[in-house]
């Protein structure tokens, strides 16, 4: 079991939406922290000083956390209080196998209902990509993998299926993967976006979901060296 993570401060990471819109959405704002992938797994999360930097009741925050707890991003321990969620190394295969499967799905039906307008946004969210790695942002490479994936995915129309994977992406944002590969590895996998970017505009869904899936071995292999790491995985 990963221990909880007392020395890590999580409002260190939080961001009050207050800024723009004159009142927190404590449940955003929490959301948003975990998913940046400054809290790690395990952090602990304190009522109290949440709702004091939020500049709230102890009240939204509790509610907030157990909609966190049913979306599977925070976990709850009796007596001793709410944590960043842990996954066990299977957990995390399971869920990039999980997003595999719903990806091949979605991309099939994306290529039979794409439009220019979609093109436009892929090709600019694969841009967005090449610049984060010639600028070595890994923040800015994870985002607009991300973002990418889901511009090939979303014009399927099967907006249920978007948001299962969206899910299961958000589960292993704690464990910061991409921040944990090479720079070979990071390239590997651009290099299969760029694939998968060709055959979407080709409209050749055969080909396209052969890339996702090539994406994804790359990934997986590329995971398992994180392994048996007991600072980011729960043991079985």
């Amino acid at each position: 079991m990963t221990r909880i993570r007392r020395g890590q401060r999580f409002t260190a990471h939080l961001v009050s939406s207050s800024v723009e819109t004159g009142h927190p959405r404590v449940v955003d704002d929490l959301r948003q922290a975990i998913l940046s992938g400054d809290q790690p797994p395990g952090t602990a999360i304190p009522i109290d000083e949440v709702a004091a930097y939020l500049g709230v009741s102890q009240i939204p925050v509790r509610e907030a956390l157990m909609t966190l707890v049913g979306e599977g991003l925070v976990e709850h321990r009796p007596h001793v209080g709410y944590q960043v969620a842990t996954l066990t190394f299977e957990e995390f295969n399971d869920l990039y196998r999980v997003r595999e499967v719903l990806e091949a799905l979605a991309l099939a039906a994306s290529v039979k209902n794409a439009t220019a307008a979609d093109d436009v946004e892929i090709l600019t969210s694969h841009d967005g990509v090449d610049s984060a790695i010639r600028g070595a942002d890994l923040r800015s490479f994870h985002s607009g993998s991300r973002r990418l994936h889901l511009a090939m995915i979303r014009p399927s129309g099967m907006s249920r299926l978007v948001r299962m994977y969206e899910s299961a992406w958000n589960l292993t944002e704690p464990a910061r993967p991409m921040a944990r590969v090479s720079d070979a590895a990071r390239l590997r996998f651009h290099a299969d976006h760029h694939d998968m970017v060709a055959a979407f505009t080709e409209r050749d869904a055969e080909a396209l979901v052969a890339a996702s899936r090539r994406h994804y071995q790359h990934l997986c292999a590329e995971f398992d060296s994180m392994r048996g790491d007991p600072d980011t995985f729960r043991c079985p």
